[in-house]
């Protein structure tokens, strides 16, 4: 195992971040997991957190089938190799793909409650998740807080696939992965405890590294 917790894996990746401290880095977490993550980078960096929910598009069939992902803005990416095997088009997504942005939004305002959504352009932006698998969802999330015209956006985990970073790496200006391991099955082989993060515990640590003011 190369952490024993998320917290463990954000003090690793804490680490990793040294060079961020007092910048004003926006800490962008990928709940549920990818908050418990965040929580000791943010004080670490002595940055600000906030939350960007990204949600795959599952064949109906085969939930974990992605046909495409949905960042919060709309921002759509397909799947165009696994649609095209289904004969499936964009509009063919349009009803599911609303579901999961109805889903999207339905969470954001239970995590954040009344605050308001962060400004993201001209800031250092950090995009952390508990680690990556094959990164549609997290392609999303990047496409959607690029559009926002960040000063430098970072993307941080802990563990993620070689191929996967080597996709994801030309779509930021940073990327800091901890571990890159082989064989590559699913992001909780690399932990001792990665048992289910809480609503409360999301809400608990946004109330304490959230938006200030």
């Amino acid at each position: 195992m190369l952490f024993r917790d998320r917290r463990d894996a954000g003090q690793q990746l804490a680490t990793a971040l040294q060079s961020y401290r007092d910048q004003q880095a926006l800490i962008m977490a990928v709940p549920r997991g990818g908050v418990v993550v965040a929580a000791p980078v943010v004080a670490a960096l002595n940055g600000e957190l906030d939350l960007i929910i990204p949600r795959k598009v599952g064949l109906p069939a085969n939930p974990e089938l992605a046909l495409a992902a949905v960042a919060p803005d709309g921002m759509v990416l397909y799947n165009w190799p696994v649609m095209g095997s289904f004969n499936l088009t964009a509009q063919n997504l349009k009803e599911l793909v609303d579901r999961e942005l109805q889903e999207i939004h339905r969470r954001l305002e239970v995590y954040r409650g009344d605050r308001k959504e962060p400004q993201l352009q001209g800031r250092l932006v950090i995009l952390i998740d508990d680690g990556i698998a094959t990164g549609l969802t997290i392609e999303a999330a990047l496409q959607s807080l690029a559009r926002n015209h960040p000063a430098r956006l970072v993307l941080a985990v802990p563990v993620a696939p070689p191929e996967t970073i080597a996709r994801l790496r030309p779509l930021v200006d940073d990327l800091r992965c901890l571990y890159t391991p082989e064989p590559f099955y699913a992001v909780g082989q690399f932990y001792t405890d990665f048992q289910q993060v809480t609503d409360a515990e999301v809400q608990e640590i946004l109330a304490e590294f959230g938006p200030r003011g």
